[in-house]
Order: structure tokens, then sequence, then C-alpha cells
């Protein structure tokens, strides 16, 4: 009997190493370090955001603008761990939303997660700089006038309500990456679902006081152009990260990422200057139009085919922004302009130039530009619907507005009694 259980101990042990040993050959070592180094390169970009909106503000706004991503940072990290996460990547419930299996991480560990080489933590914290980002690109379409009560309420629940199902839908096993949708890295997910909401706000909230009889203009351009430099760097996590192996096609998007971004800023750069002069803001509005644009795209395209991407993005985008000005919609840092439309541009561009690992309308495949249009509907209607009731509810409820006299003196001294310059 001694014997027995001594040879049954010894089967155990084995197993368990064998175990253990599988779980570590599954994980490996470089691709876990670069999709960590992915995750905080996204990170880097979140201060970029603050930075871009700060420096594009009014000097009276500048704190109270680089405050909003700092807290998104903050806020939306705790709800990614605590439910956010689950909501986009648990088991799929009717292809709309994830189960709450991973409610607080549960089940999330160390192991490799199931058909890719890093943990599923790895996995969970880059997703998790993802959401993040998009909550704080928003933040350009209500800046100078939003409650920072309000703003709190709503980043929450927008987050809940808009991005996590979104994510779901796409990446986490939902029905528009079921039905063949290509998002390599966001186009629908992150930059049309903020652009298209960005929109609906704008038009809750109303204009900033004086918009159209008085001159509202930039306070810090050299700043706006050092966070749109660290949104460009950060953009190479975000876009190669997505890749989640430290492979081909890493650098495939790392590639296509840039180039867009460069074709995008000389396309927007040139049609400023035919206006009326080559403008340095222009050039660094160009590049984000380009990342964005490229974002969609950039593991399904060749770096040839990321040029026609990046200077679409500019002349969209560029007229985009027109458009809404001649239109009086104070959306005021053009969240909609860049992102809403430069994602809407990668994601029908990606149906038609997608060549690498997919084939898209060139490569003889039409029926997926039709699924990206498609993809592409319906995240519009369903992040602008659903925003604007969050807004409206919010307007009813605690206001979403701060008060005039607040908006004259400036929401860095009224909102967090603070002074950007002495």
């Amino acid at each position: 009997m001694r014997k027995i259980s001594v040879i049954w101990s010894a089967m155990l042990l084995v197993a368990f190493v064998g175990t253990v040993h599988a779980q570590e050959a599954a994980i490996d070592t470089g691709d876990n370090a670069w999709v960590l180094i992915s995750a905080a390169l996204v990170m880097i970009m979140i201060p970029g955001v603050g930075l871009f909106y700060g420096g594009m503000v009014r000097r009276k706004n500048a704190i109270a603008t680089i405050m909003l991503s700092f807290t998104v940072m903050a806020l939306i990290s705790i709800q990614w761990v605590l439910w956010g996460y689950t909501l986009a990547f648990g088991s799929d419930i009717g292809g709309i939303i994830g189960s709450l299996e991973h409610l607080g991480l549960r089940g999330v560990g160390m192991e490799a997660m199931a058909g890719l080489t890093i943990p599923a933590m790895t996995f969970m914290i880059f997703q998790a700089m993802f959401a993040i980002l998009t909550v704080a690109l928003i933040a350009g379409c209500y800046v100078e006038r939003i409650k920072f009560s309000a703003f709190i309420v709503f980043s929450l629940v927008w987050a809940t309500l808009v991005y996590d199902p979104i994510a779901h839908w796409v990446w986490g096993g939902g029905w528009l990456g079921s039905m063949g949708a290509l998002d390599f890295a966001g186009g629908t997910v992150v930059h049309i679902s903020s652009g298209v909401s960005a929109l609906a706000v704008a038009l809750v909230i109303g204009a900033r006081k004086g918009f159209g009889t008085e001159p509202i203009k930039p306070h810090n351009i050299p700043m706006a152009v050092v966070g749109a430099v660290l949104l460009w760097f950060g953009w190479f996590g975000f876009n190669a990260g997505s890749a989640l192996a430290a492979d081909g096609l890493a650098a495939n998007a790392f590639v296509t990422t840039n180039t867009a971004a460069a074709a995008a800023a000389l396309t927007w750069m040139l049609l400023s200057w035919r206006h009326k002069a080559p403008s340095v803001l222009g050039i660094a509005t160009g590049a984000v139009a380009g990342l964005v644009a490229i974002t969609p795209a950039a593991g399904f395209v060749t770096p040839l085919a990321s040029i026609p991407i990046g200077i679409g993005a500019g002349f969209f985008c560029y007229y985009a922004l027109i458009f809404r000005m001649n239109r009086k919609i104070d959306e005021s840092l053009d969240v909609w302009a860049v992102h809403g439309i430069g994602g809407t541009w990668g994601a029908i561009a990606t149906g038609i130039f997608a060549s690498v690992g997919a084939a898209g309308l060139l490569a003889g495949n039409p029926s997926q530009l039709v699924t990206q249009i498609i993809a592409v509907a319906v995240t519009w209607v369903y992040a602008f619907v659903v925003t604007y009731a969050i807004v409206k509810i919010i307007d009813a409820t605690i206001g979403l507005r701060v008060a005039e006299e607040d908006e004259d003196v400036g929401l860095d001294i009224s909102q967090h009694g603070e002074k950007a310059y002495a």
C-alpha cells in the first residue's frame, strides 16, 4: 500500500511539473515583454491627449483640461478591473455583451491566454489602456464648460454602456467580429465611438460662451505639438502592440502607422497652406488624423497602401473640420472631425486595401468592404444614440454645464482652485 502511495504521489508530481512546463512553454517572454511595453506606450498617449488638448484651450482652462485626462487614467483603470474587462472580454452572451465571469478580474491570471503566447493579465492591462484612452479622447468636445462632477459620472457610464459593448462586438467574440468586421487596433471601437459620441455631447452641452462672436484661440501651441508628438510615439504601441506578439505583423503595423501619419500630416499642411498658411498646429492635427485612420488597417495593409489611407485622412478630416465650423457647432477640439471621420475613413479603407492576412476590395473581396460599412454604420448609430441619452439624463439631473460666471472665470479656478501659470 505504501509503495502504491509513493508511485501515485510521483505521478501527481510529474503531472504537476508537466503542466507548469506546458504553461511556461506557452508564454513567449519576448511577446510578453513587447505587449507590456506597448501597454506603457499607450499609457503615454493619455498625458499626450492632455497636453494636446490643454495647449489648444484658453489659458484659464489649461489645468482643468489636463485634469480630465489624468482623472480618466485613474477612474477607468478601476472601472476596467472591477467590471469593464469582463463586459468587453467575458464569455459571449448573445453576441452583445460579455458575461460577468471575470468580475474583479476573477480568473484572469498569469497563465497563457488561450490562443496567445502572453498571460491573460498582460492582455487585460493592454486592453485597459485602450479603454482609458478612448474615454480621454471624448474630453475635447466639452472642454472649458463641463462640470467636473458631471464629467466623472459621464465617463463611468459611457465606458460601461458604450465602450465595453462595442469592444465586445468587435474583439470579444461579439456579433461584428463574428460577421468578419476587421479592426486591427480600434478604428470602430476607439475612434468612431469616441468621435461620434463627442458630436452628441457637443449638441447637448451647447457652445462655449462667446463662440462665434469673440476669439477663442489656443493659448500654447508648442504644448499642443508636444502632446501630438507623444501621441505619435505612443501610437506605435497602440497599433504594433495589437499584433499581441513581437513578430513580423507587429513590424508591418509599426511601419504602416508611421507612414500613414506622415502622409496625413503633409496633406493637412498643404491644405492649410492653400487656404492660408502652413500651420504647425495643422500639421500636428493632420498627423493625428493619419494615426487614427491607419489604426483599423495597420496589420491588414502594406506600407504602400498606408500612403493613400493617410492622404485620405488628411483630406477628409480637414474638410470635416471646415464643415463643422461652417455649421457653427462648437465641438471644441474636433474630436468628431479627426477621430469620428478619420476612424470612419480608416475602417472603410481597410475594406478597400486589406491584403495582409485578409482580403479587401482591391485584393478581390468586395464583400469585406460591405462588412466594413455595416460595422461603421452600426457603431455610428449606437454610439450617438446612447451617448445622447446619457448626457441628456445627466443634464436633467445633476447638470452638465458650469454656471456662466464659472465659465467666465475659467475652469482652472472655478472647478479646481488652481492656475496653470503664476
